[in-house]
């Protein structure tokens, strides 16, 4: 990759990347991105470090949206490459779906990981591939709360067990749902509305969460999804946790919001465990999920 590091540990036998195709991390970030190297090369991984990870003369950008775009590129190129885990969050990450090969993404045998912004990137790979990609914030590895966390994650790669993506729920409506899950961050989805990348809705399980905004900006959210007859195509809607919302208390809540949106025929279920607290969990985009009461 351009300006690209290597870092391998003695282990290491399968190959990741850490990417951002969203807001640069800041010069103090890489400390932590040290860190995650090092446990990741500890879990038998060797780390390759995009050379677009920091901010760019005191922007946000690490790159222009073409050049984010071919340090991803470059990762699904690699025919070693496993796993691509995308570090950022923020505003820009959809500037890079135009310059994508979805060609080679198709072929590739890598997996995209990344949350908040990078719904964008996760739903433009699953609409025009049919890959399922990981909606988790890798970083939460390194939370203090974390010990689960790390020990979930090297039970996947050994192939142990999936609890890094088991997740409990209660329905708020309905007792069943089934389908292939889209969504991810309300916010950032909604800028892929009217594009080629928007998913397609039908039979899916809709999963809506957020950091940010109160009621005014999710009641406009939800109305926008109601105005293009989401909530008429998809099989159910999961909430997963809406940060700012929950931790003011805001009246009226997600739950009832979302009840009185989405019509009184689609089921909805609520989880605590999916979203951007650090001890989420997480859910691939594109796969299949059955959840009853």
């Amino acid at each position: 990759m351009n300006e690209s590091v290597k870092s391998t540990g003695t282990a290491a036998s399968r190959k990741a990347a850490i990417v951002a195709c969203s807001n640069a991390l800041p010069e103090s970030g890489k400390e932590q991105i040290e860190k995650l190297t090092d446990f990741l090369n500890d879990c038998g991984l060797e780390v390759e470090i995009s050379g677009r990870l920091y901010s760019r003369d005191g922007t946000v950008f690490s790159g222009t949206p073409k050049e984010r775009a071919e340090e991803l590129m470059r990762c699904y190129r690699d025919p070693a490459m496993e796993m691509i885990f995308d570090v950022s969050g923020g505003d820009v990450a959809n500037g890079v779906l135009p310059w994508l090969d979805f060609s080679v993404i198709e072929s590739s045998r890598a997996v995209f990981w990344g949350y908040s912004d990078l719904t964008t990137i996760i739903n433009g790979i699953c609409r025009k591939t049919g890959r399922p990609s990981v909606l988790y914030q890798v970083r939460n590895l390194l939370a203090e709360d974390g010990d689960w966390q790390r020990q979930a994650f090297r039970n996947y790669l050994s192939g142990a067990s999936e609890e890094l993506f088991d997740f409990s729920w209660k329905f708020l409506r309905g007792n069943f749902m089934e389908g292939a899950v889209a969504g991810g961050n309300i916010r950032c989805l909604l800028k892929l509305a009217g594009t080629r990348f928007w998913p397609d809705m039908r039979g899916k399980i809709l999963l809506l969460e957020a950091a940010g905004g109160q009621a005014p900006q999710m009641a406009a959210y939800l109305a926008q999804l109601k105005l293009m007859g989401v909530f008429e195509e998809v099989n159910g809607i999961l909430l997963g946790t809406f940060l700012a919302m929950e931790e003011s208390g805001s009246s009226p809540g997600i739950e009832e919001l979302v009840l009185e949106y989405a019509g009184d025929k689609v089921p909805v279920a609520k989880t605590e465990e999916i979203g951007h607290r650090t001890d989420s969990r997480g859910v691939w985009v594109g796969k299949e999920i059955r959840m009853e009461r």
